[in-house]
């Protein structure tokens, strides 16, 4: 039974933007080998830490929605572990509420960025 997750990573701020793309690509192409289905993704970019992280004040935050066997998330955390561009990561499950929710703010947006074109 597949459930459906959120992971944000926050990649260090040292790093080049194609280095950037890279990381996010090698945990794309991770969660699709192991069947996992990336519902959305999302890049919000270099922004300022609530606290210093590694003596650093800003890091590239990207976030991945997706569907996966619960088994999938020990992996994929051990392989954001191993990697020294990730300075922290959260994954959570989300109930029914939050992919609803998740489900409505991107239609939402999708309307808005629309209307903003026709006008």
């Amino acid at each position: 039974m597949k459930k459906q997750y959120e992971t944000v990573l926050i990649l260090t701020p040292v790093l080049l933007q194609e280095q950037v793309d890279e990381a996010v690509a090698k945990y794309r192409k991770f969660l699709a080998d192991n069947g996992a289905i990336i519902v959305h993704e999302n890049n919000w970019g270099l922004r300022k830490l609530a606290y210093p992280i590694q003596k650093k004040n800003t890091g590239f935050y990207f976030l991945f929605e997706f569907q996966a066997d619960p088994t999938l998330v020990a992996k994929l955390e051990i392989e954001y572990k191993r990697d020294e561009r990730i300075m922290r990561f959260l994954t959570i499950a989300l109930d029914k509420h939050a992919v609803a929710y998740n489900e409505r703010k991107r239609k939402n947006a999708a309307q808005k960025k629309q209307e903003e074109a026709v006008n």
